[in-house]
């Protein structure tokens, strides 16, 4: 008997199913691929422009900035740690030395 078989049967939720079964089964994780931002446009992206922010990327791409942060956090990129200054604000002007 299936998890979603066993729910229906018993009238029970599957997380009070799944607390009882010593091996949790149900899967948490999607096996669809992605459809709208997709890896391989994502990554010419980022090379192509590195130093834009999610918004400016997300105009670009037709999507949201949180649909942006999503797919940055699929791939495995995460923010960029550079102690310079934001592309607002010249290197002169800041405190931080290179």
């Amino acid at each position: 008997m299936s998890i979603r078989q066993a729910c229906t049967f018993y009238n029970i939720s599957k997380t009070t199913l799944q607390r009882w079964l010593e091996n949790q089964v149900i899967k948490q994780t999607r096996d669809k691929p992605p459809n709208k931002i997709t890896n391989k446009l994502l990554l010419k992206e980022v090379t192509q422009y590195p130093d834009d922010y999610m918004y400016e990327r997300a105009q670009r791409l037709g999507c949201s900035k949180s649909g942006i942060e999503i797919a940055l956090k699929r791939l495995g990129i995460s923010q960029k740690k550079y102690l310079g200054t934001s592309k607002n604000v010249s290197d002169e002007k800041s405190d931080v030395s290179k």
